[in-house]
Order: structure tokens, then C-alpha cells, then sequence
């Protein structure tokens, strides 16, 4: 950012680290006049997530639905993308990997009980090692603020320890909890967001 264009006592400065160039500032007044918007999409996404929260067994088996229809579509694309290049070197590899999506898509569109049941088993086992790595790093190179990062580790392995007990029950709702709370975050963000934004002068 160009030193000559940072603006000195810019009325957004909290939102903006070492200050604003005018182009950010015309950005911020542009979205002072449609700050409702994203207020909007805010509440929806929060609206979104406590349904998820409260229906997380209807939550975990859309969110699979949608990841094999998903794959689906990336795999018919990416065989459709393999063969309209020609001949050339990778073309085999994006073959089989279009097929990959292929098949995995339609595994899980066909058999979503079980898919949600690998899905939470490789979410538990994930939990249970970023937790050890982070409980282990923490010890062992005592960085500033270690502590927080070795109470981190310690919640996300028994997260993880307890998703995993729990099995087959934890597979019906965590997925559905997972995508409840990432939801009602990212729009309580936004709404946040919006009303910083409405805030900001009509003069910069």
C-alpha cells in the first residue's frame, strides 16, 4: 500500500490495519449505503443455522447428499475437461481422478447412513491427532501463549475422544451440529460486520 495514499485519521481506521487508502475508504462508503444487505444475509445464515441445530440428523444427511452431488458434478466435469484438451501427458491421470470423483459421488449418494458414519470416524480421528500435534508443539516449544494453544489441543483431542466413544449415535448428529455452528458464526460475523459498516460517516 502506497504511503501516500493512506488517509490520516480515516474514521475506519479500527477496521483497517495502519490505516486507509482512498480506494478501501471508497469501498467501505460504498458499502455504508448497503449495509443492510449484509445484514440480511447475515440473519439469514444465523436463521440457517439454529434449523441446523435444532434438526442436526436432517442437517448431517443433506450436507452428505449435497457432497456426493457435488462430486458427482466435479467428476463429470473433470472427465468432460480430460478428454476436450487432447493428448497430453496428464490426460490419464484427470481420468482417473474424474472416475474417482465419479464413483465416490455415487457411493454417497446411494449409501448416506453409511457415508456419515466414515465421514464422522475420519473427523474424530483428525480431532484426536491435530489435537495430540497441537498438546505436543505446545510442550515442547512453549512459543508465547503456549498455554492457550495446549488447552486447544487438550479440547479438540477429547472432542475427538468422545465423538469417536460414541459411535454409531455421534455419526447422526455431528456433522449437522458442525455445519449448525459454522453457520450461526459466519452470519453473526456478517452481522457484525454490517453494523461496524453502517456506522462509518457519510464524509470520510
Amino acid at each position: 500500500m502506497n504511503e501516500g495514499n493512506i488517509g490520516v485519521g480515516c474514521p475506519i481506521e479500527g477496521m483497517c490495519l495502519g490505516g486507509c487508502s482512498e480506494q478501501v475508504q471508497q469501498e467501505f462508503q460504498h458499502l455504508r449505503s448497503d449495509w443492510w444487505w449484509l445484514f440480511l444475509l447475515g440473519a439469514l445464515l444465523m436463521i440457517c443455522g439454529l434449523v441446523a441445530l435444532i434438526f442436526p440428523a436432517l442437517t448431517s444427511l443433506a450436507a452428505v447428499k449435497v457432497l456426493g452431488v457435488v462430486l458427482i458434478i466435479a467428476g463429470i466435469a473433470t472427465v468432460i475437461a480430460a478428454f476436450w484438451s487432447g493428448k497430453w501427458s496428464g490426460l490419464l491421470v484427470q481420468l482417473l481422478v474424474g472416475i474417482l470423483y465419479l464413483a465416490v459421488g455415487f457411493m454417497i449418494t446411494e449409501k448416506p447412513l453409511q457415508s456419515i458414519m466414515a465421514l464422522t470416524l475420519f473427523m474424530a480421528a483428525f480431532f484426536m491427532v491435530a489435537g495430540g500435534f497441537r498438546f505436543v508443539a505446545a510442550l515442547m516449544i512453549r512459543f508465547p501463549y503456549w498455554g492457550w494453544s495446549l488447552l486447544n489441543g487438550i479440547i479438540t483431542f477429547l472432542l475427538g475422544l468422545i465423538i469417536y466413544r460414541n459411535l454409531p449415535q455421534s455419526a447422526i448428529w455431528i456433522l449437522g451440529l458442525l455445519v449448525g455452528l459454522e453457520l450461526f458464526f459466519h452470519g453473526w460475523t456478517w452481522m457484525a460486520i454490517s453494523l461496524a459498516i453502517k456506522k462509518i460517516p457519510a464524509k470520510a
